[in-house]
């Protein structure tokens, strides 16, 4: 049996393939599109899905959206009605936007399958909708390997949820309290996000990598003014200084009344007030989620936490609620926000709505490896193709003990190889990697390849038999969804005032290790194939466990999927070498 899962029309669509409930493929559309976060409908995805599984969409059983456009509808017109007259130009922008694309999204989604498949039966299709918290919550607990657990959902908005709390148990999952719209985390977040001069909904975790610079000067007034919280979590916002209810922006004059200065235009400089304000909202959020995640587990008593939604990817706060020992076990979705919604879709579809067992194992994303490969046939011919000049190592011990030479000199290296991530972190699969030892990687990588800021920081991708020799962490970080401490044996004693400086030696892997001696782990094991073995070489030729693993992309671009766009990415950054399969390539020798 064949489920499509489907998330689209807001930001970062995707599909899902499952068969007999096994998740065969996810995928991002952006991937294909090559326009970050594209919420268009999933076409290009889907076609993929039907031409490599060799299906038709007649094919397929069930087709699922992650979530209910009538009750968001519903939900947009009591805001309007609740709020009137204010917002009657968002309203009249709006309204005809949904009356014309967006209520009758059945005959949508069953007119874009068609126009994949000319042969599709739209009337015998069995289309579902699924509601959005609960296609989070399904992304979180079926994958995982828990027999029961509690859930928390945190985002912007579903249709009216904006935080949910679920149980699961075997193959069911039951609602149990949430906090509808206009109150919630994510639009909280995104509000200061915006107040900071960066893009909503794409740049939060900019926010969360530059808290570290400030101290959280304006902590008790954001809980005194914008958000009112109970004991057991559950909070309201003041909604006088949010303009996102009927508005076409997040918050209003007095949000930046508020802390005494304008919001920040995106060109404008970074200072110590915004560095502050930074660290006070993730602070305050991070409050927020101990006290959310404490009430769960005093109310509902299971052992083990499943999170998703976008708030979910803040790995400081699920750092800090490690720390904090609630639960025993904690497992993020790595695809946390909408596109994570689709496979939650389609698994709710095989469990819950056709009552199939559930066996508990090992977590079942298969390391979110779960998008397109290439063999190396494929690549030397696409190459070819490319006018790429190119050495083919034909074994892989060489490849390895070659590209780790490179890296022990100081290169930075592109990384293409196996099944392209799911969800927005490179795993090692489409990855740029470089010498965490070298100090001065970090703004060779952010100013020279990424054309980002200066002070955003990198991950370490650490052997996961020596993370406990480096890191105060004591379980799996597979997905880079944690942030743990260095250990004080690791660090290098820094005055205040030099602590805060970017590019000072902080420790014995500079480049991973943040301002406040953090960093965001990916522990790798053997199942993460080449890119362990890769490491494991390093760490016999250097006595250093970890790499640095930063997504494989140039700023405002998708993580690269194909050959191609690796190839072109390669020539338009600043990377010395590129490694696609066994080939290797080098930049200086693009231009003969």
């Amino acid at each position: 049996m064949y489920i499509l899962g489907i998330s689209a029309f807001y930001h970062d669509s995707a599909a899902c393939l499952l068969k007999d409930g096994e998740i065969l493929s996810a995928i991002q559309e952006e991937r294909f599109s090559r326009k970050k976060n594209d919420s268009k409908f999933p076409k290009k995805v889907i076609n993929f899905f039907l031409e490599n599984y060799k299906l038709s969409l007649n094919d397929i059983d069930y087709v699922v959206f992650y979530e209910k456009p009538f009750i968001k509808f519903e939900r947009l017109i009591e805001t309007y009605v609740k709020n009137s007259p204010r917002g009657f130009k968002s309203f009249v922008k709006s309204i005809p936007f949904w009356v014309k694309e967006k209520i009758f999204q059945k005959n949508i989604i069953l007119d874009e399958l068609a126009s994949i498949d000319k042969n599709f039966k739209k009337k015998k299709c069995k289309l579902l909708f699924s509601n959005h918290h609960l296609s989070h919550a399904s992304s979180c607990f079926y994958p995982s390997p828990y027999e029961n657990a509690s859930i928390l959902t945190l985002d912007g908005v579903g249709e009216w949820t904006t935080t949910a709390i679920y149980e699961g148990n075997e193959n069911k999952i039951k609602l149990r309290e949430k906090i509808d719209f206009p109150h919630s985390l994510g639009l909280l977040y995104s509000s200061f996000t915006q107040y900071l001069g960066f893009k909503v909904n794409e740049d939060e975790y900019k926010v969360m990598g530059l808290a570290p610079y400030g101290e959280a000067k304006y902590k008790n007034k954001i809980f005194n003014e914008l958000i009112r919280v109970n004991e057991n979590g559950f909070y309201k916002l003041n909604m006088k200084y949010f303009n996102y209810e009927t508005g076409l922006t997040m918050i209003n004059e007095k949000f930046g009344n508020l802390f005494g200065q304008k919001q920040r235009n995106k060109d404008d400089p970074i200072t110590k007030f915004h560095q502050d304000i930074a660290c006070s909202i993730q602070k305050c959020i991070e409050e927020i989620i101990i006290k959310i995640v404490k009430y769960i587990k005093l109310k509902f008593k299971s052992e083990n936490l499943c999170l998703a939604g976008g708030v979910a990817l803040n790995c400081v706060a699920n750092g800090r609620l490690y720390k904090e020992n609630i639960f025993k076990n904690i497992w993020v979705q790595p695809a946390a926000g909408d596109a994570g919604g689709s496979l939650g879709a389609a698994q709710l579809v095989w469990y819950q709505f056709l009552k199939n067992k559930r066996n508990v194992s090992n977590d079942k994303m298969k390391n979110s490896l779960l998008g397109r490969s290439f063999n190396n046939l494929e690549i030397e011919k696409t190459l070819k193709s490319l006018n790429g000049n190119y050495f083919m190592h034909e074994s892989e011990e060489d490849l390895i003990d070659q590209v780790n030479n490179y890296l022990i000199e100081g290169k930075t290296i592109g990384w293409f190889q196996g099944r392209e991530e799911f969800g927005p972190r490179a795993l090692g699969s489409r990855s740029i990697i470089a010498d965490a030892r070298n100090l001065n990687m970090q703004k060779v990588l952010n100013l020279r390849i990424k054309f980002r800021e200066s002070f955003r920081p990198f991950a370490p991708a650490i052997l996961e038999e020596k993370v406990n020799e480096w890191f105060d962490i004591k379980f799996q970080s597979p997905y880079m969804l944690f942030v743990a401490d260095l250990i004080s044996e690791k660090r290098i004693k820094l005055s205040d005032n030099d602590k805060k400086e970017i590019n000072n030696k902080r420790s014995q892997v500079p480049a991973v290790t943040h301002v406040d001696y953090s960093a965001r782990i990916q522990t790798v094991n053997k199942e993460n194939g080449i890119f362990y073995r890769l490491i494991k070489d390093f760490y016999k030729k250097t006595k250093c466990p970890m790499i640095i693993n930063t997504s494989f992309n140039i700023n405002r671009e998708p993580i690269v999927g194909t050959i191609e766009d690796a190839y072109r990415t390669f020539l338009v950054s600043g990377l010395d070498i590129l490694v696609c399969g066994n080939f290797i390539l080098h930049k200086k020798d693009q231009y003969d």
